[in-house]
């Protein structure tokens, strides 16, 4: 017992002094992460000495006294912020819901900590605030047109409250306008009378333009009738005037023994008839000197 009693309180040294330096080491490092911090490139820290602003620091690394100095991490990133479902009653008294998106970025850190405590809620409190004043001026008619306005004067409205505390408001926008269930069914019925109003003028305009091209064609179509006609009468003129020059032509060349033949043959026709009776008109006897004449010729010779 007596050769194991101080082996026993060296061991227990030994693990006293192990156990003091894992403290101190523990120590060295907490106050070494405590110490040093690295900022990222998007980053910045609003550092605190002893309650005093000295400033935004970073990025990169960081060197923090503990417990004097105290910080605060600000992000440089552009964010939005979700505004929820706020009712608002148009100019002509009907409630509406609009919930909206706020997207802003922060340019001075110091600034966005030290001006104002809470810049989410207070951009949402100016924000709504802001939102039903502008719909208040407007008829519900011409809410869903004028999205774009409402959009504008909000995000103008909105930076010259936010520039004092060193952010700036991007833009906003809103992402529904919901009237009410009554004004939504009477929008839709609209909806569907204006197609169907779309739907007959332009079939309306189909049976037009197709009336115009039947009349179209027909108008051609006569047209080329009418030429072909005249060509036709142009055609069968040409070809009885022909006729008659060759007739005329031929009866130059005829004499007087030739029409006294034509005589004897159609007096030869009208006795080959089985008529009894003949008139013949007081202009006859001009047909038959033509024949007393050749036949003195002929006594003559």
């Amino acid at each position: 017992m007596t050769l194991l009693f101080p082996v026993s309180l060296q061991t227990t040294g030994d693990l006293i002094n192990y156990s003091l330096y894992i403290i101190v080491a523990v120590v060295i490092l907490v106050l070494l992460a405590a110490t040093i911090k690295v900022i990222r490139e998007y980053e910045r820290l609003v550092v605190f000495r002893l309650g005093r602003l000295i400033g935004a620091r970073g990025p990169g690394v960081v060197f923090i006294i503990p417990i004097i100095n105290r910080f605060n991490k600000i992000d440089l990133r552009e964010r939005y912020l979700e505004v929820p479902h706020q009712t608002c009653i148009t100019k002509d008294n009907a409630p509406t819901d609009i919930d909206f998106l706020i997207y802003y970025k922060v340019t001075e850190a110091t600034q966005s900590v030290v001006q104002v405590q809470n810049f989410e809620g207070a951009s949402i409190g100016i924000a709504t605030t802001t939102l039903r004043a502008v719909v208040g001026d407007i008829p519900l008619d011409e809410l869903l047109a004028k999205r774009e306005q409402i959009n504008q004067v909000l995000r103008t409205k909105l930076d010259e409250v936010t520039e004092r505390w060193g952010i700036k408001v991007t833009n906003v926008e809103i992402r529904e306008i919901r009237p009410p269930q009554d004004v939504q069914e009477a929008m839709v019925r609209q909806m569907s009378a204006e197609r169907t109003r779309r739907a007959t003028v332009t079939e309306a305009d189909g049976k037009r333009e197709a009336s115009i091209l039947v009349a179209e064609g027909e108008k051609k179509s006569n047209i080329l009738r009418a030429e072909g006609d005249k060509q036709a009468a142009v055609l069968r003129a040409e070809g009885y005037a022909g006729a008659l020059n060759q007739i005329f032509s031929a009866a130059k060349g005829i004499d007087s023994k030739t029409m006294t033949l034509q005589y004897l043959d159609t007096l030869k026709a009208l006795g080959a008839s089985p008529s009894t009776k003949y008139i013949f008109p007081m202009e006859f006897t001009n047909l038959i000197a033509p024949l007393r004449e050749y036949a003195k010729e002929s006594e003559k010779k």
